[in-house]
């Protein structure tokens, strides 16, 4: 543990983003998660909504600094990739 003051305002600091970053990530896996649902389902109604709820957390995270640019890229990518595949069946 830190000894100094501003070392232990820190170590809160880093906690307290860490928690951030870890539930902002966990919404974007549940975004997409519902996003797949909905297109297995079928469901064109809802799907287009959750699909833009999506991409919209992402370029979020990224504006944050939660994801790298790229990282968010390749997570709309394969989510688009997926539900294109689920809706041609």
């Amino acid at each position: 543990m830190a000894n100094i003051k501003s070392a232990k305002k820190r170590v809160l600091i880093a906690e307290r983003n860490r928690q951030r970053n870890v539930a902002v990530k966990s919404e974007i896996k549940t975004a997409i998660r519902k996003t797949l649902e909905l297109a297995q389902a079928k469901n064109d109604a809802e799907l287009k909504t959750a699909m833009s709820h999506a991409y919209k957390l992402c370029d979020k995270a990224v504006s944050k600094g939660v994801l790298h640019k790229n990282t968010a890229a390749r997570k709309k990518s394969r989510l688009t990739l997926a539900v294109n595949k689920l809706l041609a069946k």
